[in-house]
């Protein structure tokens, strides 16, 4: 065990959790604990939102698929990054205008039948533990590459870690997690990049030509071009219609807009962490080209056969074991602080949706509110930690973009539809939901990611569905479930969509207005 890395982890755990005890001070209500009381201003949220995104998918996840498959990997920067044009155009400010603290709330404002809202949490919470799924594997990786431990050790020191700035700090924790880590995320992805770009003196296209050249046995094409992976054009499509439309449906994403005063806030956030994700997915290929460059492709198959430790090693390779400690401590400190938000976001849709609106209606104090969003602080860790253990080898950054097609699939539609269609209603909303939630989880389970003949999957067998994601059937499928429906469904008064559309676009209630 290196004591370096040791020391480096110790600093950056004590870090996060002084942060989580000056946290715990503050969150005194329900409205702290889920939106840290509305108070963050537009570059904290920005950054707050960028730490939140720039996941283990993100940066294990991606330079592990750049430096294995070329372009391939690359996709995943493209479609995570052109996402937040949705987000900006689309989603931050009617979403900031309509809710209060989750997804569902802002459904709820045109529907307000208990069955939408549950529909919504449900789909919500499985969104969440697809997401932690990867973030607590590339934990477990990391943790097992450094000291040694087994992953399924590793996994549980992780998750406790996680209840932990949940449970004491809330939203105000670990929003300032989030920005300490994006910081520190920048700060090691830009020296690893000034270093890969000295190895070919500064020269980018050398860097390419080097690229070209490089030649495996795995590759169906060259490393350089799309389809190394042999996957067929349609999956690489379907990839990323998943990754592009996912963000708008993200609940962990689309939380963070509760956390600032107004809409106007709303939006500057989205433009701060754009500047800042965009910077980032540009220097991944740098990241990725380095690591097929200055390794071997046994040396990072070696040390996790997915790929999620090419960032580490290059590290290694470039700045010793000192650079190698520090980018591996801000891996960790990336995971936690993505998961403590994921928890935060499973808890808020199981205790203020599920629980406190849907099976108490309401009638629910503060102090019971806050007791059941911690108990399901505690029950969303603990289901995650436990499927994680039997995810092991697979490509966090693949895994994150299972929660994109679901949140795509089943989000996407409802909101869409909800700000922008007079004629939807609530059999439409809730239609839409269970379509897209339910499609998107069958071909996942039928397809080659579960289903294998060649025993690596969970299921030894061909698989049904031939993509690994399933979006280009499930995305429109969500939609024509909605559409169908609303057709379906019976015909409602458009008193509650007029109103929705002034406070989508004001903040301001009809109902004030008239008063």
């Amino acid at each position: 065990m290196n004591p370096i890395v040791v020391i480096m982890f110790l600093i950056f755990v004590s870090i996060t959790l002084f942060i989580t005890y000056f946290a715990s001070k503050r969150t005194q209500s329900t409205n702290d604990f889920y939106t840290a009381g509305g108070g963050l201003t537009g570059w904290q949220n920005g950054l707050a939102i960028a730490g939140d995104y720039l996941s283990a998918a993100s940066f294990l996840g991606i330079a592990g698929a750049i430096a294995l498959w070329g372009f391939d990997g690359f996709f995943y920067s493209i479609g995570y990054l052109t996402a937040y044009l949705i987000v900006l155009y689309i989603v931050a400010e009617p979403l900031r205008n309509l809710g209060k603290y989750t997804l569902a709330d802002m459904i709820a404002a045109r529907f307000e039948l208990k069955k939408v809202r549950a529909m919504a949490a449900v789909s919500s919470i499985t969104i969440v533990i697809f997401y932690m799924l990867a973030q607590l594997v590339g934990a477990g990786a990391l943790i097992q590459l450094l000291f040694g431990i087994p992953y399924i050790l590793a996994v549980i020191l992780v998750g406790i870690m996680m209840t932990i700035y949940v449970l004491f700090g809330g939203m105000t924790a670990t929003s300032w997690v989030q920005m300490v880590k994006a910081v520190l995320l920048m700060i090691g992805t830009v020296i690893i990049t000034f270093l890969v770009l000295l190895h070919f003196n500064f020269n980018i296209s050398t860097m390419f030509g080097e690229m070209q050249n490089i030649k495996s046995a795995d590759f169906k094409g060259d490393f350089i071009n799309p389809g190394s992976q042999g996957k067929p054009p349609l999956d690489n499509i379907s990839l990323i219609i998943a990754l592009l439309f996912g963000t708008a449906g993200l609940p962990h994403i689309l939380m963070r807009f509760f956390t600032v005063k107004d809409a106007k806030t709303a939006r500057s956030s989205v433009m701060w962490a754009t500047w800042i994700i965009g910077i980032f997915y540009i220097l991944t290929i740098f990241l990725g080209f380095g690591a097929a460059a200055l390794l071997t492709r046994e040396e990072i198959i070696a040390a996790n056969p997915a790929g999620n430790m090419a960032a580490p090693l290059l590290a290694a390779k470039l700045g010793g074991d000192f650079l190698m400690s520090f980018v591996s401590a801000v891996a960790f400190a990336t995971i936690l602080a993505v998961v403590a938000g994921l928890v935060l976001t499973g808890a808020s849709a199981f205790a203020h949706d599920i629980y406190g609106q849907v099976i108490k209606k309401g009638k629910i104090t503060e102090r019971e509110q806050m007791k059941a969003a911690k108990l399901a602080s505690l029950a969303v860790s603990v289901i995650s930690i436990v499927l994680a253990l039997f995810a092991q080898n697979l490509n966090v950054a693949f895994l994150v973009s299972l929660a994109f097609c679901v949140a795509a699939s089943a989000n996407l539609p409802v909101i869409v539809f909800t700000i922008f269609w007079k004629r939807f209603n609530t059999q439409g909303a809730i239609v839409g939901i269970a379509v897209g939630l339910i499609v998107s989880l069958v071909l996942v389970i039928l397809s080659p990611n579960v289903m294998n003949a060649d025993g690596t999957a969970f299921i030894t067998m061909s698989p049904i569905f031939p993509l690994s994601n399933p979006a280009i059937i499930s995305v429109p499928a969500g939609f024509l479930g909605a559409f169908l429906g609303t057709f379906l469904g019976k015909n409602e008064s458009h008193d509650k969509f007029r109103e929705v559309q002034v406070k989508a676009a004001t903040g301001i209630s009809t109902s004030d207005i008239s008063h």
